[in-house]
């Protein structure tokens, strides 16, 4: 059954990875066609919207803390749980695997290179989560859907070009549905059940493998089958646990190692402007680092703004703040944390052209400190693609009810279709799947950066609008009332 679908499956996904990670040559380095064109966007809106990435860092801690929060303002969570429920679909496996790939192949410049890539793509979430609470809708039962296909099609029609914003939309709605089947869950189904294997070590689990997709795709049902608010009020515990449980982890590897912190940060900044290394120097590290980045924090596809817009907020301008602290905590904090526990343990040229890479060199560079620091990496890894499974069901829901309409059996058929899917993908090789999946998921970029970038004047406009003055005059406002 495995080689029939990859049979089936292969020319088209071979045919769109071809199209979507295309390369062209720049300087003596190959620069895939999708990083390029993230990349552009989140230099495109650091730059026009004044760096609002670094500006407006505090307000976004300010107004996640609940400094403006109103109970009475329109929306169905919290921001701190839009701000978790987003996390949970991006902080994942590739927090751990992807960082290694980039190490391995670009070295350790490619973390400088991570960190800017994360900063940008502050810029380009915080675009998009604004502008998908903007134009979310209110449906008949109080619930609320928004995410890029609703700000194509109604954003769009404001600027006088419906079908256009009709036509991305609906493409961007359908290759979210079949996308988030592969990347956001089978993918993840399949990472979670090698790691429930591997970490109990029992022998007939390894042929029974679909019993552990059975209990995941319970769990996922058990989450999903509330919503949004129950998958928030999952994510508002597990994100921040799954998070510390990671990140303190690795700061008791780069504590043991401190006396090799000081070499590491220095590799770290030459690496990155070396103009010969492992890859290319420079350039190289700059592609890699740009790349990894991007596939983590996933700023431009608008994949988190589908989540956000749920948010309990009367003023758009806000959820943006909220959502600009995803890539940072995805990316510049808990990536930076990966690569200095490889960087100060086991990083050595010649990985470049070894055989490890991914997980495997992470779980060698906790182990190499402490024997038993892989327990508490696998059960995190574990958690992250758990989390991952319950963010993107929604997201394909919201993305699926777009296309085919509210209701409660439109929801409810959506919601059995996805576990089953996790079944599949623990039990399968995903193969094909998987690629098809990957590249559409990639291919919405496409769309929702065009309309991001017609719409880039209403983002302005709020944005020279707004004062933290203002927004707490208006929270005063609200409360009175």
């Amino acid at each position: 059954m495995d080689q029939l679908i990859d049979q089936a499956m292969r020319p088209v996904a071979d045919l769109l990875a071809t199209v979507i990670f295309a390369s062209v040559p720049l300087f003596g380095a190959d620069v895939p066609l999708i990083v390029f064109w993230l990349v552009i966007g989140g230099l495109f809106f650091t730059v026009y919207l004044r760096f609002i990435n670094m500006r407006g860092f505090m307000e976004a801690i300010r107004i996640v803390s609940g400094r403006y929060r109103d109970p009475k303002d329109p929306g169905e969570i919290s921001q701190f749980r839009a701000l978790t429920t987003a996390l949970s679909g991006t902080v994942g496996v590739g927090n751990i695997a992807g960082v290694a790939v980039a190490i391995s192949m670009g070295g350790p410049g490619a973390t400088l290179w991570l960190i800017v890539a994360g900063v940008l793509g502050m810029s380009t979430k915080f675009a998009e989560c604004t502008l998908s609470v903007v134009y979310r809708r209110t449906n008949a039962d109080g619930s609320f859907s928004g995410g890029p296909m609703y700000y194509l099609e109604r954003g769009l029609a404001e600027r006088r070009w419906p079908r256009l914003g009709k036509a991305l939309g609906v493409f961007y709605a359908a290759a979210m549905v079949v996308g988030c089947l592969g990347i956001g869950n089978m993918y993840q189904s399949n990472q979670a059940a090698a790691m429930v294997v591997d970490l109990a070590g029992v022998a007939w689990l390894t042929e029974n493998v679909w019993l552990i997709g059975l209990g995941l795709a319970l769990l996922v049902a058990l989450v999903i089958i509330g919503g949004i608010k129950s998958i928030a009020q999952v994510t508002v515990r597990l994100v921040p646990s799954m998070a510390l449980l990671y990140v303190i982890s690795a700061l008791v590897i780069i504590a043991i190692n401190a006396e090799k912190l000081p070499a590491a940060c220095m590799a770290i900044y030459t690496g990155a402007f070396s103009p010969e290394g492992v890859t290319g120097g420079m350039l190289g590290a700059l592609i890699i680092g740009f790349r990894r980045a991007v596939f983590s924090n996933e700023a431009g596809l608008g994949s988190a703004a589908i989540a956000h817009s749920a948010a309990r907020t009367a003023v758009p301008l806000t959820e943006g703040f909220v959502a600009s602290l995803g890539p940072f905590i995805d990316t510049v904090v808990i990536c930076t944390m990966t690569a200095l526990v490889i960087i100060t343990t086991v990083y050595e040229p010649s990985l470049a052209s070894g055989d490890v890479q991914g997980i495997e060199l992470t779980t060698r560079a906790f182990a190499s400190t402490l024997s038993w620091s892989p327990v508490p990496l696998g059960i995190a890894a574990l958690l992250f693609a758990f989390s991952t499974m319950i963010a993107w069901a929604y997201y394909g829901l919201k993305a699926f009810t777009y296309l085919a309409g509210e209701g409660r059996a439109t929801d409810l058929g959506f919601k059995a279709f996805y576990c089953v899917f996790v079944v599949i993908g623990a039990a399968v090789n995903l193969g094909a799947l998987v690629d098809l999946s990957d590249a559409l998921i990639f291919m919405v970029a496409i769309p929702n950066l065009i309309g991001l970038y017609i719409l880039a004047p209403v983002l302005r406009k709020q944005l020279m609008e707004y004062t933290p003055v203002k927004q707490r005059a208006l929270a005063g406002s609200n409360a009175a009332k």
